[in-house]
């Protein structure tokens, strides 16, 4: 038994100093001729003892495979948030998530301070109707504590036959105590562009994460509103980027170049060559130049960080909200053996005028907390504490054929007999309510007079 260990060892030794070499050839390659990198050996070997000592001395017997990917999986994770080992599981799971359609609960998630972190809830997900809000700290899963495990194992802890049930204790900014989250799992579907006519002229698209066809479902989504606006050209669009936290790098290129006809749109800089890219608009502007806003927050983050950077640094946009997530990092999936990869961090991108994102985020050009207004019960029913001149006993009519005392509707638009009336928007959504006045005005600063 001590021969094979010390076999196996002596493989393991020659196998990392093999890997050694191989990459301190490809750093002498790109260094000045002469210059000398020196093998890290004494923590070589302090591996080879640790991987030693746990096979010979651990309470259960633990295969070298299991070692060896826990080693490469630390080795990685301790880089940053973003980077991680996937095995051919994980790496399979990641390509389908990019198509629009995985299972799960439905968030976005990273690593802060040893606990997973919500970037993001993903709209129309079973974690967004359950409340998860960005931000949001997970400390247990189904009771088991989070701290001490790593965000790949977090996750697939998360992941699960879909019709569970799963339990979050979650830690929330404002809120005095641990909250309980329950959450069916379910089969995510996602779809990434929505859009609507808010009123006459103006448009409104939400984009939730960006996958292979967001771009081509922008442009799709843009027409749809053309057409239903009799087929003119939109007065204005609210682009809604607010809990998208990011998606595919080049659908964020393809969404800022559908409003940008020129100029640079976002780069990349890293050590290595192939890490160093440009990205310039080469098309036309899909609104003719019309007004736009772009809505961020804390959710929004990496590829939506590139398209509001994008379009303020062109001030092609406005953009109201609040400070966003700053994930300015780049992962590059790099195909290992037997299925696996490695999701590396591998550049950070800049906006085409130079700013990094990473840690500092976008700071809106308006910024506008998203408060909820709301009317008590007793204002429902009735409004007792506003005073206007018709609840003045004997008032003078407007001339018009008023009607009777009944509430004032400003802001809620009336539907047809027999149908439900909309919402008010500025009780509904008071950010978006402020997006399409801001677009109300720029359309009229901006139109020919």
């Amino acid at each position: 038994m001590k021969t094979k260990a010390r076999d196996l060892l002596i493989l393991l030794t020659g196998l990392i100093l093999g890997i050694s070499l191989a990459v301190e050839r490809s750093v002498l390659a790109e260094r000045e001729e002469g210059a000398v990198v020196p093998l890290p050996l004494d923590e070589l070997r302090a591996f080879s003892e640790a991987f030693s000592n746990i096979k010979n001395s651990y309470v259960e017997d633990v295969s070298d495979e299991e070692l060896l990917n826990n080693a490469i999986k630390g080795m990685v994770s301790g880089l940053d948030p973003h980077s991680s080992y996937l095995l051919p599981e994980a790496h399979d799971e990641l390509q389908v998530s990019t198509t629009g359609e995985f299972g799960g609960l439905g968030i976005e998630v990273g690593m802060e301070d040893g606990f997973v972190k919500v970037i993001s809830p993903i709209d129309d997900t079973p974690a967004q109707r359950a409340g998860m809000q960005a931000g949001d700290l997970i400390i247990r899963i189904d009771g088991t504590a989070v701290q001490g495990i790593t965000l790949g194992d977090a996750v697939k802890k998360m992941r699960g036959k879909v019709g569970t049930k799963i339990e979050l204790t979650v830690v929330r900014k404002g809120e005095d105590q641990a909250l309980t989250v329950n959450i069916i799992r379910d089969v995510i579907k996602i779809r990434s562009v929505k859009s609507r006519t808010l009123e006459d002229g103006f448009g409104y698209v939400r984009i939730s994460q960006f996958q292979m066809r967001t771009g081509e479902n922008l442009e799709k989504a843009i027409k749809k509103l053309i057409k239903e606006n009799d087929g003119e050209d939109l007065n204005g669009l609210v682009l809604d980027l607010r809990n998208n936290p990011g998606g595919v790098l080049s659908a964020a290129v393809t969404v800022a170049d559908a409003f940008l006809t020129d100029g640079l749109l976002v780069y990349t800089d890293g050590r290595v060559k192939d890490s160093k890219i440009e990205f310039e608009a080469d098309s036309d502007d899909i609104m003719n130049g019309a007004p736009l806003v772009v809505l961020v927050n804390s959710g929004s983050a990496s590829a939506s960080e590139i398209v509001s950077g994008a379009l303020q640094d062109h001030k092609r946009a406005v953009i109201m909200g609040t400070k966003t997530f700053g994930k300015g990092s780049v992962q590059t999936i790099l195909p290992m053996r037997e299925g696996a990869a490695l999701k590396l961090t591998t550049a950070r991108y800049y906006t085409p005028s130079g700013r990094s994102i990473q840690a500092e985020g976008i700071a809106p050009d308006i910024e506008l907390s998203n408060i909820k207004i709301e009317k008590s019960d007793k204002d429902k029913k009735k409004n007792l504490h506003r005073v206007s001149e018709r609840d003045l006993s004997g008032h003078l009519s407007n001339g018009n054929g008023e009607t009777s005392n009944g509430d004032d509707d400003t802001g809620t638009r009336k539907a047809d007999d027999g149908e439900e009336p909309e919402t008010n928007l500025a009780e509904d959504d008071f950010v978006l309510f402020e997006a399409l006045n801001m677009l109300k005005g720029l359309h009229l600063l901006h139109a020919p007079h």
